[in-house]
């Protein structure tokens, strides 16, 4: 008979639930906002016809970098740089976030296990019932079970909250690939500057020692009577002007080799170069691709594009909380008022299983507020997408025109240094044939010096457009 009874209570309470069910999903939820991509350009500024040759964004860093010495500072940045550990730990974060998200289906379980000994008044209504029906003055309760709490997933809240935790962890392996990106420009730009500064070291000793030639003839002439002492201090001030250079380049030099020492996770040390500026070649093969390639492999457009997801799902989240939640609860266990009969099977088992709904109904005017601001904030979340999105692109164009505008400018200053230097030459012999003063040796000499100062500042400037562009259509992380 009480098996019969169990069987009916089992079956009315499953109709209950399931009518409650039926009714609760009903009820509709908001939908996510889509990916805002429509009005991407098929192509980039200045690249006249569609460009579908494949983008240099999705090139191996080790085929992009064909120095070994730039090769050798970026596997060793990437191993130990401090900002890209940190993006590693933030990867281990959100991935426990990951797991713990996948629990939010699984029932609650609990052990409890307890042993109370109660002695009431003997002049209490609890101390007179004892003495009187039970016969002691002692109230003992032993009691060990298994609680079990189930919360049904009705209005997708816990699976929401699994998406905003996936693309949380989705978000942090892009953040990683961008701070890699972003590390090997730096190391790249960083050791182009480091041999832009030895060129010119090389620039400023040899100007040096031509402007040491030119002072002994100055002096020669002035012990001869042709010149003035004038000639001399004109001679020696563009001589220390030059000379004055190359303890300012040695301190840049130190310093750029800190700045690569610290972005490798190194103490400040000598960074070994192997080469010079004029054994680094310049491409003239980077192609952009379109932008819809760029913009499906750059990190920091695609951790936007997760943010957007976040917020979808926080929407979500939000929107749930304004509708009942339907838990399901269910404990057994065993319970005596003895300890001699606590585990007397099956005299001491128990078992209870019941259901609730819950509605909130005066922190519902919050609640609301919550889901206002969250649609508010994937509103702003749609914004920044299509902001990072424009700037991106604009970003590839910009770098694009710098590499196009300084291949003219380069070829100019190549023309205008080969210039000086045939008339630095010939200032040197119409000096020493009498036929050109001192103060038109020393101005070829000057501009000679600035004009391959500049020609080494402008190759620099091309090979850093070339990283910049590299990494603007999304390489480096590879």
């Amino acid at each position: 008979m009480v098996q019969l009874i169990n069987i009916k209570m089992k079956t009315i309470i499953n109709s209950f639930f399931a009518v409650v069910l039926l009714i609760l999903s009903s009820c509709g939820l908001t939908k996510d906002i889509a990916t805002p991509l429509k009005d991407v350009p098929v192509n980039f500024r200045g690249v006249e016809t569609i460009n579908d040759n494949a983008s240099i964004g999705a090139i191996p860093v080790k085929a992009f970098f064909n120095n070994p010495a730039i090769l050798n500072l970026i596997d060793s940045a990437l191993l130990r740089n401090f900002d890209i550990q940190i993006a590693l730990k933030n990867i281990d974060a959100a991935e426990l976030m990951l797991k713990r998200a996948k629990l939010g289906n699984i029932p609650q379980l609990n052990l409890q296990v307890t042993a109370n000994s109660n002695r009431p008044s003997d002049n209490s209504l609890n101390g007179l019932s004892t003495s009187q029906f039970l016969g002691t003055k002692h109230l003992e309760d032993f009691n060990a079970n298994l609680s079990l709490s189930w919360e049904a997933d009705i209005w997708g809240k816990i699976a929401k909250q699994k998406d905003a935790a996936y693309a949380g962890y989705l978000q942090s392996e892009e953040v990683k690939k961008a701070v890699q990106t972003r590390v090997v420009s730096q190391v790249a730009s960083g050791f182009y500057r480091l041999l832009m500064l030895d060129a010119q070291l090389k620039v400023a000793n040899s100007n040096v020692e031509l402007n040491n030639n030119t002072l002994k003839m100055i002096k020669m002439q002035f012990d001869a009577g042709q010149v003035t002492s004038l000639a001399i201090q004109q001679a020696e001030a563009q001589q220390l002007k030059a000379t004055q250079l190359i303890p300012q380049i040695k301190q840049e030099i130190s310093i750029q080799e800190n700045a690569l020492s610290f972005l490798s996770g190194k103490f400040p040390s000598a960074i070994e170069r192997a080469t010079t500026l004029e054994q680094i070649t310049i491409s003239d093969q980077l192609a952009v691709g379109v932008p819809s390639t760029m913009l499906s492999i750059r990190p920091d457009v695609k951790s936007s594009e997760l943010d957007l997801r976040i917020a979808n799902a926080k929407v979500g989240i939000a929107n749930a909380q304004l509708y009942p939640s339907l838990i399901i609860t269910a404990s057994g266990g065993l319970n005596s008022f003895k300890a001699s009969n606590w585990f007397n099977i099956p005299a001491s088992l128990f078992g209870v299983v019941g259901g609730g709904i819950t509605q909130p109904i005066f922190n519902r005017k919050e609640l609301k507020t919550q889901f206002e601001l969250a649609k508010v904030e994937r509103e702003q979340s749609v914004l920044l997408f299509r902001q990072k999105v424009v700037a991106a692109v604009a970003e590839v164009s910009d770098e694009q025109s710098k590499i196009v505008n300084l291949k003219t400018e380069y070829a100019i200053a190549q023309n205008r240094v080969a210039t000086l230097q045939l008339a630095v030459k010939n200032s040197d012999l119409l000096f020493k044939s009498g036929m050109a003063n001192y103060l038109e040796v020393i101005t070829a000499q000057g501009n000679l010096l600035q004009g391959e100062l500049d020609l080494t500042s402008l190759k620099t400037a091309q090979l850093n457009a070339g990283v910049a562009l590299y990494r603007a259509l999304g390489g480096g992380w590879q």
